[in-house]
């Protein structure tokens, strides 16, 4: 894969989807090179177009040379537990061109609109030496905010109808984009929600909402994305944020701030699984057996157990 195999690409991601036994050597295999790309996060409740801006974002890049990774993520089958909607449907103008691969994700019933190894998927595409990694998230509306955890640049896009000025504020989108688009502004009502989303955004920029790591108030942007209308504006917006937060520091700032977040989450996850798997061996059994039954309090039987396997990694 670091060789530029995308078959491989393809083959490794899938392993990281499954949750392979495998997932740790991969990622200490390409942890030199997963720094590399800048990831956009293309947000939104369902029917936005995000799947359009995507793709003439995708389009716009491609005619500057710049190779594009591009992270759909999907609801879930019941049956196959596959991504419903698969990267067969979007996108087709881009799936012959070299420069750009295209996966989806299945959710896979993780909340937060980002499928659980998005993350590492990034670091796979990022390794592979794409300039851009674009991730869409499954229109889900107030569960959407993982996206912020991953991406540099947040892109949330609306639509005129259904309200959406007040479900950005109710389900926080608001405090996740970096850019506002109001897709297929040629409908009525457009104008009206451009103006709210504006003042709400100046709002919060003038607000006292706490420190900024940089000097940013949320643009609001019109597009029409089926005709490749206003998505240049879009593009020279995202550069703009990269740009304030590569000469800030803010960029870099993140990304260390992210990878720690990512070994507290790998700590955490590690020692679930080696709880359960006391628990499985009956190991824990009895002392799960007595919170049960209330002989023991839930508080005393934790740090008994936390207590226990400090000891027994120590030994």
């Amino acid at each position: 894969m670091l060789g530029g195999d995308r078959l491989a690409l393809a083959r490794l991601i899938t392993l990281v989807e499954n949750r392979s036994a495998a997932v740790p050597e991969i990622m200490r295999a390409v942890h030199a090179r997963a720094q590399r790309g800048y990831v956009v996060g293309v947000t939104g409740p369902p029917g936005a177009g995000k799947s359009t801006v995507v793709d003439r974002l995708t389009a716009a890049l491609r005619g500057e040379g710049q190779t594009v990774g591009i992270v759909a993520v999907d609801p879930s089958s019941p049956f196959t537990g596959g991504a419903v909607l698969g990267d067969r449907i979007r996108m087709q103008a881009h799936t012959l061109d070299p420069g750009v691969f295209i996966r989806s994700m299945a959710t896979r019933g993780a909340f937060g609109g980002v499928a659980r190894a998005t993350g590492q998927v990034i670091k796979l595409l990022a390794a592979f030496g794409f300039d851009w990694i674009l991730i869409e998230t499954v229109g889900v509306g107030q569960t959407e905010l993982d996206i912020m955890k991953l991406a540099d640049t947040t892109v949330v896009v609306l639509v005129p109808e259904a309200g959406d000025a007040v479900q950005a504020m109710k389900a926080g989108l608001l405090e996740a984009a970096d850019v506002f688009v109001v897709n297929k502004a040629d409908r009525p009502g457009a104008p009206a929600l451009m103006a709210e989303l504006a003042f709400t955004a100046h709002l919060q920029y003038t607000g006292t909402t706490g420190p900024r790591d940089i000097d940013w108030e949320i643009p609001v942007l019109s597009a029409e994305a089926q005709n490749d209308v206003g998505t240049g504006e879009v593009l020279r917006e995202i550069r703009r944020h990269r740009a304030a937060l590569e000469t800030t520091g803010a960029l870099a700032e993140r990304r260390r701030q992210r990878r720690r977040v990512e070994l507290s989450r790998l700590l955490v996850e590690e020692f679930t699984a080696s709880v359960e798997r006391k628990l499985r061996s009956g190991d824990l059994a009895r002392t799960f057996d007595d919170v049960a039954e209330g002989v023991v309090d839930p508080y005393s039987a934790a740090e008994s157990i936390l207590k226990r396997m400090i000891s027994l990694g120590d030994s």
